[in-house]
This record gives structure tokens, sequence and C-alpha cells, in this order.
């Protein structure tokens, strides 16, 4: 007779299967979170300080960075018209000559180019504009150009920083003929979009 060691005698019979206890519950699904509807109020107000915060920024731009102008009159005809609307940039003061800018001239806001700079002679004879003595060819003015009865004496050396300015219609505008050359901190900026009215 054999004698079964009592190890084995408890070992149960390897099946190959699993023994499923039936007091173990299968594991339930985790709910998401219950949330609540976000308050009509709470949107309200989250958009208004949205549109406050943007309309900041852009008074803020468009009064230290950025400038708009209407144009009124014919004193920069034909490049720049009546009615038309001018981007400028104000912190850009270092002109080049042909450049546009605006000044503030006896109550009134003027679009002027750029003609001559420092150091320059600026003078007026029965052929024309000359600076430096050299006849100045300008094909975009279709107006004699000629010297205005003002105190401003010429031939006009212009001054340190400053700038000789002269509006494309030279038999109407006003500008370094009737106030002499500006200095350019005394400018607004330089014009960098030109919006025609035809166009809006």
């Amino acid at each position: 007779m054999a004698i079964i060691p009592p190890n084995e005698a408890a070992a149960p019979a390897a099946t190959g299967t699993t023994t499923v206890t039936p007091d173990a519950a299968p594991p339930q699904p985790k709910r998401p979170p219950t949330r609540r509807p976000p308050s009509v109020l709470k949107e309200l107000v989250l958009l208004v300080m949205k549109i406050a915060i943007i309309l900041t920024l852009f008074a803020i731009t468009f009064t230290f960075v950025y400038g708009i102008h209407w144009v009124a009159g014919p004193h920069m005809s034909p490049m720049v018209n009546d009615g038309d609307l001018v981007v400028f940039f104000r912190l850009g003061r270092d002109y080049e000559i042909g450049d546009l800018t605006l000044v503030d001239f006896e109550g009134g806001r003027h679009v002027l180019r750029v003609i001559a700079q420092e150091g320059d002679r600026v003078d007026f004879t029965p052929h024309g504009l000359t600076v430096n003595g050299a006849h100045i060819h300008e094909p975009m003015i279709f107006q004699n150009t000629h010297r205005l009865e003002t105190a401003v004496e010429f031939p006009l050396t212009v001054g340190a920083g400053e700038f000789f300015l002269l509006g494309d219609a030279r038999e109407t505008a006003i500008d370094s003929r009737a106030f002499g050359s500006v200095h350019g901190a005394d400018t607004l900026g330089t014009v960098i979009t030109v919006i025609r009215r035809r166009g809006m």
C-alpha cells in the first residue's frame, strides 16, 4: 500500500480552470464628476471684460503708436485727396526725402512732403524749386512751385534736426513757405497708409 504525504493529499488537483469566488462583485465604471451649467451672469461679465481689454489696447495703440487723420482740403492732390484717410506712425520721425508727415499749423492739420533736411539750402527761382543749387524735378507735381509772400526769407538753410515740407498742390498748400522749416519733434509722425475715400 502507497502512503500519500499529507501535503500532497491536501493540494487540489490541477485542472487548468480558474475558480471564481461568487462573493466578488465586478468593478463598476467611474462616473465623471457632474458639472454645473455655466452661470449666464458669469459668462456676461467675462464677455464684458474681454471687450473692455480689447478697447483699451486699441485706444492705447492709436493714442501713442499710430494715428488716424481724415484729410480736409486739396493741399496734397493728387497723391492725397480731400476726404482720404491717412494712417501715420507716431514713433517714426526719422524722415527721408519724399516721406509724408503731418504738422499742426494755425488750428489745422496738414499732410506734407519732406523736400529737404538738415543743412540743405532751399530756394525758389522762376524755374521752380532748388535744393543746394540744383533744380528739383518732381514728375508728380502739376502746379508751379513758387515762394509765398510771407515772413520766411529765401534762400533758407534747414536747421539742425529740421525738415523743409511742401504740399503737392503748390498753389494752395500751406507749408514751409509759410511757416519755415519744422523740427522733427514738432511733427506728428510718418504717413504709412493712404486709404482712398472712393475705396471705403
